[in-house]
């Protein structure tokens, strides 16, 4: 793994977006912006609304990806790799990661939210079966992308902006 900068560790810690360029299926480059947890190390976990999204299929095919910083100056721009995760039990301890960073928004409800997702997490910590309202919440599990992206390349400081991203269909993220 390289060395990251401490600007970067900030800018990744304190961010909310990201866009990454990535390669659609008939080759062509796409740029897509995902809200995003980041593990402090490594690891980057792009996730959003529950549905499917051609991007976490275009992942799959090439894991070949770049990260672009979009919050905060200097831009940077860095090379990683993309495992898009399938099993839930895999799944559900980076999406219980990626909602507690994306909670940390300005002016998200914290209170009533954290309640939810502590009353999933002790039914999880517990292996509880999905009962009740669990089902719920174990929908809405199952249909979140969620894709960890390895940093494997040096970070590039760049002179200009990152490269835009294209417009949603429909939701964002």
């Amino acid at each position: 793994m390289p060395e990251l900068p401490d600007r970067l560790k900030q800018i990744l810690s304190d961010s909310f977006y990201l866009r990454t360029a990535l390669k659609r299926r008939d080759g062509s480059p796409r740029v897509i912006e995902t809200t995003y947890y980041w593990d402090g190390a490594d690891k980057i976990v792009l996730s959003g609304y529950p549905g499917k999204r051609d991007w976490v299929a275009s992942m799959a095919r090439n894991s070949d990806v770049t990260v672009h910083t979009v919050e905060f100056e200097p831009v940077y721009e860095i090379a990683a790799s993309a495992r898009v995760l399938r099993d839930r039990e895999e799944r559900i301890p980076h999406l219980f990661n990626f909602i507690e960073h994306w909670a940390q928004r300005p002016g998200f409800p914290r209170r009533r939210f954290q309640f939810l997702l502590g009353a999933v997490k002790i039914n999880r910590s517990l292996r509880l079966p999905w009962w009740g309202p669990f089902i719920i919440a174990r929908r809405i599990f199952d249909r979140m992308p969620c894709v960890v992206i390895t940093l494997t390349g040096e970070p590039v400081e760049r002179e200009s902006t990152p490269p835009l991203s294209e417009p949603q269909r429909g939701r964002p993220f």
